[in-house]
């Protein structure tokens, strides 16, 4: 992505970095991306890999890539590898410096007994529910814990039990000594470690304590020397304890701290902790369902690197809170693959026409471009038979004057191919539509009729050169636009955010298709002419039947009255 002088190098963060720049001419700027792995990313994170990134990049600096892995009980190494998959999917590999928050326990642990040492911090024994309780609240002062004028010596004795596990969990924890009548909550004592007997990933036993992410935060970036800490708005508060523990360990390197807005997008969650109870609940299939709203749902549901980075990029970086139209997020992949999708015709919910002036074995190849503005992808076959199938809401046998599209004794171009005009219907016993007679004219392919107006145009498949296919149809998972603060956030599912369609595919692009899938398990891109623009699914490959996910319509109005997607 060629970064813009209007984006990433033109807002309140750039121009901050700019100033400190022109101040300190020595500075080298360093920044990074801190995630927890107890998730996969989503799109809200995506604006801060892009953010942090790009800023190294633009500033020839450096941006690692840190894990937060301070709590063993919620992360796990298959979230690490998903992590490192999305941000080189994402194409940020040349600039990735990999850190774990866990390589500076004991550098931690040793400035927590520098805190105690001083007399600010102390060894606290009330429990997690009398800690919040002391606390206080905005309107009314903390109230001091009963353990925390123990004497320097006597904690020391008591972090250095915490450590050794002589203390069962939850029993103990470390406090900063700060102001429990602080306006800033967070500054009233907060806790600084806490015990927790698990197998941590990176270094197995060898820990019983963990710090909390307010301390190992800033401490790893003054180990790590990042001269810009880039965060979302509700750390903000966090920054004071962020400023005073700094302060007070007398850290050789002070990095500063800026905060910018979050992501917040329509009809979408944006965190972990919810994610992770769709998944649990079997809401959705995984955390790549592509109805979510992570890195790797939208990867299988077509979304490309170029296409969310370019999203990240019109979005801006600001201090102000907003909600994201959804249709700026579909715009970006609509805008890109409109130039690079090859276009085909599929079926969706099939119903058969038969072309009774043609003769049994009547068969024609069509050449039809594979793009109508790039002839550079070339041109592909279809098949021209007597029987073909079309889509049952191409044809209505009750209709107004309004529609459009076939009728008996109306005529409709066949897409790329001839007119053809609805005789009369076939109907079972129950009244259903079997199938459609039709004649056709042969001598209007490529040509307008003579003193008509130009009819319609549907498009079509060949039954005899047809492939089965099932087309999974998404729409946004909830059926609210703003759900950031909701905790009953299951009760506005939408029950329609996947519909699944069975139909056909011309069985020529099928073989090829399934050819590349198999081959070189790539994902490949189509528009289905007057459908939308669908991508290979995975789960083809253990089908005898192609799998396509549609990533956006061709064109989406979500409409908020009926609680459906409009398709136009």
């Amino acid at each position: 992505m060629n970064t813009t002088i209007n984006e990433y190098n033109n807002n309140f963060i750039s121009h901050i970095i700019d100033h400190d720049l022109k101040k300190q001419k020595k500075m080298f700027f360093h920044t990074r991306f801190p995630p927890e792995p107890n998730g996969y990313l989503h799109i809200g994170h995506a604006k801060s890999i892009c953010l942090n990134f790009e800023l190294a990049k633009i500033y020839q600096g450096k941006c690692n890539l840190r894990f937060d892995d301070t709590n063993p009980i919620k992360e796990n190494i298959k979230y690490i590898n998903a992590i490192k998959y999305d941000i080189t999917w994402l194409g940020y590999q040349k600039y990735q410096n990999i850190h774990y928050a866990s390589e500076y326990f004991e550098i931690f642990y040793q400035y927590a007994k520098k805190l105690i040492k001083k007399g600010l911090a102390y060894v606290d024994e009330l429990t997690k529910e009398e800690i919040h309780k002391y606390r206080g609240t905005l309107k009314k002062p903390g109230i001091n814990s009963p353990y925390r004028n123990r004497s320097i010596e006597e904690n020391i004795t008591l972090f250095k039990k915490m450590k050794n596990g002589e203390f069962a969990e939850g029993k103990a924890s470390l406090r900063a000594k700060i102001n429990m009548n602080s306006a800033c909550i967070i500054m009233r004592d907060p806790v600084l470690y806490r015990i927790i007997f698990c197998q941590h990933h990176q270094t197995k036993k060898k820990w019983c304590i963990y710090p909390m992410y307010d301390f190992a935060h800033c401490i790893s970036d003054a180990i790590e020397k990042i001269t810009h800490s880039l965060c979302t708005l509700e750390f903000q508060d966090n920054k004071n304890l962020y400023n005073w523990i700094l302060k007070n360990i007398n850290t050789p390197h002070r990095p500063k701290q800026y905060e910018f807005s979050r992501l917040n997008l329509e009809y979408s969650i944006l965190s972990k902790r919810k994610l992770k109870i769709l998944v649990e609940k079997k809401i959705v299939s995984g955390w790549d369902d592509p109805r979510m709203p992570t890195l790797s749902g939208m990867r299988r549901r077509g979304y490309t690197p170029s296409s969310i980075k370019e999203f990240c990029k019109n979005i801006g970086i600001t201090k102000q809170n907003n909600l994201i139209e959804l249709s700026m997020l579909e715009y970006s992949i609509r805008n890109e693959l409109n130039k690079t999708a090859i276009r085909t015709m599929a079926i969706l919910d099939p119903i058969k026409i038969y072309l009774y002036n043609l003769n049994e074995n009547h068969e024609e190849v069509l050449i039809i471009p594979k793009h109508p503005y790039n002839d550079k992808l070339g041109t592909q076959k279809i098949f021209f038979t007597k029987i073909l199938y079309i889509e049952r809401n191409d044809f209505q046998e009750k209709y107004n004057n309004q529609y459009k599209k076939l009728k008996i004794g109306c005529e409709i171009r066949l897409r790329y191919a001839y007119i053809i005009k609805a005789e009369k219907i076939k109907k079972d016993k129950n009244e259903n539509i079997i199938y459609i007679i039709c004649s056709c004219n042969l001598k209007t392919l490529g040509k307008k009729p003579i003193d008509k107006k130009n009819p319609s145009v549907i498009h079509w498949i060949s039954v005899k050169y047809s492939f089965p296919a099932q087309f999974r149809l998404y729409e946004p998972l909830f059926n609210i636009k703003s759900l950031d603060k909701k905790e009953d956030f299951l009760l506005n599912l939408n029950s329609q955010s996947l519909v699944t369609k069975k139909g056909f595919i011309e069985k020529n692009i099928a073989k090829k298709i399934h050819k590349k899938i198999i081959q070189n398990n790539i994902k490949l891109f189509f528009q289905f002419e007057r459908i939308g623009y669908f991508c290979t699914d995975i789960d083809t490959l253990q089908r005898n039947y192609l799998i396509f996910n549609r990533t956006v319509s061709l064109r989406d109005t979500w409409n908020e009255k009926n609680k459906k997607i409009i398709n136009n």
